[in-house]
């Protein structure tokens, strides 16, 4: 399974976000530490923000802020939100795609079933698992894996 880039820049703002639950994370630093667009950013905590798992705020010392605790937001979730209108493969979108052995196929179960199991799989871990370390800790420039 591959996750759209929708997707992985929304984790990587949610993983940053977690590290510092109480300050806000404008889209702009967010966008520059990570070398993102900040217009797609802007995209990603907008549907972030009307899903709730972010809040937002304008003006000066605005930004985005977890809506609630990070031990609280399953990564499933998280990911069924931002993969919204995403179908797996073609014959699983709205209207069934273009398949032409959507009749007789034998494998859509099975990847019905991978998807629900990669998704339950998320749903067993928080955004509080893969939290960066706070900012100050972190050089600049540096990649911290776990």
């Amino acid at each position: 399974m591959r996750l759209t880039s929708f997707t992985e820049f929304g984790l990587r703002a949610l993983m940053r976000i977690a590290s510092a639950p109480d300050r806000a994370f404008s889209t702009a630093e967010l966008a520059d530490e990570f070398a993102l667009s900040r217009n797609h950013l802007t995209k990603i905590v907008a549907s972030l923000a009307q899903a709730g798992i972010v809040t937002t705020r304008r003006g000066a010392g605005g930004g985005a802020m977890l809506a609630r605790p990070a031990d609280q937001v399953r990564l499933g979730d998280v990911i069924r939100i931002l993969e919204d209108g995403q179908a797996l493969v073609d014959c699983f979108a709205v209207g069934g795609g273009d398949c032409t052995i959507t009749g007789c196929c034998l494998l859509k179960a099975r990847l019905r079933n991978a998807e629900a199991a990669f998704l339950a799989d998320l749903d067993r871990s928080t955004l509080a698992d893969i939290a960066l370390p706070p900012l100050a800790l972190v050089p600049a420039g540096t990649l911290v894996l776990r």
